[in-house]
């Protein structure tokens, strides 16, 4: 049943870009193997060789002693190696039955044989543990269903390799919960996982070996028993990270309130919402999904209609309507959804960065300009491009979340509001970014963090307001900022000790 897998000597070139040098080692059958690495250490690279979707320059593989050269997804997926995308791989508009046999359908004779399909397409989503209708659209799913979907596909063509990419990043802790009591049981019955993630929490807990590749080339493997979470992290980026977060500055005891918010309702989201963000702070916002925390913010910016609220910004009422006016009055948020609503993916880095401005700057912002501005950006944000002049979806995941913060922060804001800044970055960009989010706060800036990640929070902010059901259970201190308060509190579980 299970697969054995040697990289041998695996180079892979993009044009004159080498981005795996030589990789070598084995991938032991029957074990949840993390893969470990930076944004742009080769990864993905490698999986996709792995499963057909690209073609090593140089080296081989071989698979049960066999050495293969995949011409197509499919030849690897003949021999049962899958690989789970970050983006699924589904025909939204087509049933979970058509999905999972497209291309594979059934026949009796000319006819497909339906009723197989279904009953064979009933038998996967029980494997992976989802009771859902098998004629149910997949547009119809919420992303964790889809995840099944994917995996449900996978074992119906027989997999005995699933290669994971970032499968936790959109799902809730319970749906998360749910993807790993999963993958213990297809280890139990002999399938090979790679999984890749960023959140080392998660490697921890649910691999039996990690293999860290670091600028394309193998670093090490280790049985995941023998190091722990910081280790892990140092053996990513090659250098000691035991300081992630700096020392607190705390703000000036007379700095003034920078943004005001008094009575915000949102309808269906949020329920009489008060905060205070005062120049020099940074203060957190906790809350499980769905808790209200975006939506609030959204609110404030003009981007969702509001019932009730209202805002000053430096001491002043202001009445927003939408993004461009929150700039206008010295207010800018940098969506969770880089890709979606932060950057223009096709354009270049510069134009990215400039479009904020582009009325400030006028119409005729000369190239020269907008070539220094760039230059500027890149060299106080930290943005690695191995080509300026590339479009911005040629970035790492990293790099994008810093150009985009380069270019929310060119207007110059006095308020700065980020969700989930740090969502799908590396080890080595998080702490580039924290270093930033200090840095807004030491020019005497407000700034508001909305994370997931409650060691985040911890680290970062002076305090931090927690959410529950679109209600303000609390603002803690940074005395009071420990993992189990703050879930305490977001799940409204918290008792007096």
């Amino acid at each position: 049943m299970s697969l054995s897998v040697h990289f041998q000597h695996v180079v892979k070139e993009f044009g004159p870009v080498r981005v795996l040098h030589g990789v070598d080692f084995t991938l032991a059958p029957g074990r949840v193997v993390g893969l470990l690495g930076e944004n742009g250490a080769g990864k993905s690279t490698l999986m996709k060789i792995l499963a057909g979707y690209e073609r090593p320059s140089a080296g081989q593989l071989v698979v049960d002693g066999v050495a293969r050269h995949f011409a197509s997804a499919r030849e690897a997926e003949a021999l049962g190696i899958a690989l789970i995308h970050q983006e699924f791989n589904l025909a939204e508009h087509l049933t979970i039955t058509q999905n999972i046999f497209l291309g594979h359908e059934l026949r009796r004779g000319w006819l497909l044989d339906r009723a197989a399909m279904r009953a064979a397409a009933s038998a996967c989503l029980e494997q992976v543990g989802l009771a859902r209708d098998p004629d149910t659209r997949v547009a119809d799913l919420i992303v964790a269903e889809k995840q099944l979907v994917e995996i449900a596909k996978a074992l119906s063509r027989k997999a005995r390799l699933l290669i994971m990419d970032e499968p936790t990043a959109s799902l809730s802790a319970t749906e998360a919960g749910t993807l790993f009591a999963l993958m213990a049981r297809l280890k139990a019955d002999g399938v090979t996982i790679v999984y890749i993630s960023h959140k080392l929490d998660e490697m921890q807990a649910n691999t039996d070996e990690v293999v860290v590749l670091r600028d394309g080339q193998f670093v090490t493997r280790a049985s995941t028993a023998s190091v722990d979470r910081q280790q892990m992290a140092n053996l990513m980026v090659g250098r000691e990270l035991s300081g992630m977060f700096q020392p607190k500055r705390p703000p000036a005891p007379d700095a003034p309130v920078l943004l005001k918010v008094a009575g915000l309702s949102v309808p269906g989201w949020v329920q009489d919402l008060g905060l205070e963000v005062r120049a020099g702070e940074i203060l957190g916002f906790a809350g499980l999904v769905g808790s209200g925390r975006t939506e609030a913010f959204e609110a404030v910016l003009g981007l969702r209609r509001r019932s009730a609220g209202s805002i000053e910004i430096g001491g002043r009422p202001v009445r927003i309507g939408d993004p461009r006016q929150a700039m206008l009055h010295g207010l800018t948020y940098l969506s969770e959804d880089r890709k979606g609503k932060g950057l223009h993916l096709d354009l270049s880095l510069r134009e990215n960065l400039t479009m904020m401005t582009i009325e400030r700057d006028g119409p005729w912002l000369d190239l020269a300009a907008g070539r220094a501005a760039l230059d500027e950006a890149v060299a106080g944000f930290g943005i690695r491009a191995r080509d300026l002049d590339c479009p911005a979806r040629a970035l790492s995941g990293g790099n994008q979340q810093k150009l985009a913060l380069a270019k929310y922060l060119r207007p110059g804001p006095r308020v700065v509001v980020l969700d989930e800044p740090t969502r799908g970055v590396d080890v080595g960009a998080k702490r580039d970014i924290y270093e930033l989010i200090h840095r807004l706060a030491a020019e005497g800036r407000a700034v508001v963090v909305i994370s997931s990640e409650l060691m985040e929070l911890i680290g970062l902010c002076h305090r931090v307001a927690v959410l529950h059901g679109g209600r303000l259970q609390t603002v803690l201190d940074q005395e009071h900022l420990t993992e189990e308060t703050l879930i305490a509190h977001a799940t409204n579980t918290y008792t007096h000790h």
